[in-house]
């Protein structure tokens, strides 16, 4: 009974490690900021793409890491993360890319994600880090 108590204690403790190293993101859908930084030249505290349009850059990234939620608005494209938007706007002949978290993002954007993303402020909202929203 011992040893079938161990067992079976062993297979659901190797289960639960097995699900967990099956996540992608360690942090739950993060921005790729640090990818962004080597990516795409630094403007301050934003970056630009001197050749590509936003919707080029926006794919780029999304690729890189999967986004929560893509929106397009005008010439400008949304990338909604767990935390973070990266908005994607026409910058000369590139683009210009802005990471903000989604907070001030929000508030920042808020004309064009109102309608569409969750108001961080509105009791509807379940942004944030770890067991905030529950």
């Amino acid at each position: 009974m011992r040893t079938a108590r161990r067992t079976t204690a062993l297979l659901l403790a190797a289960a639960a490690l097995a699900g967990c190293a099956g996540d992608r993101d360690d942090d739950g859908n993060p921005v790729p900021s640090s990818w962004i930084s080597r990516q795409y030249t630094s403007s301050g505290t934003d970056y630009v793409d001197l050749r590509d349009l936003p919707s080029n850059v926006a794919d780029e990234i999304h690729g890189h890491a999967s986004a929560r939620d893509r929106l397009e608005s005008g010439d400008t494209v949304f990338l909604r993360y767990r935390d973070d938007i990266v908005a994607v706007s026409p910058h000369q002949a590139g683009s210009r890319i802005q990471i903000a978290d989604y907070r001030s993002g929000y508030r920042r954007w808020k004309s064009h994600l109102r309608t569409v993303w969750p108001d961080p402020e509105g009791s509807g909202f379940r942004g944030g880090g770890p067991g905030s929203g529950k």
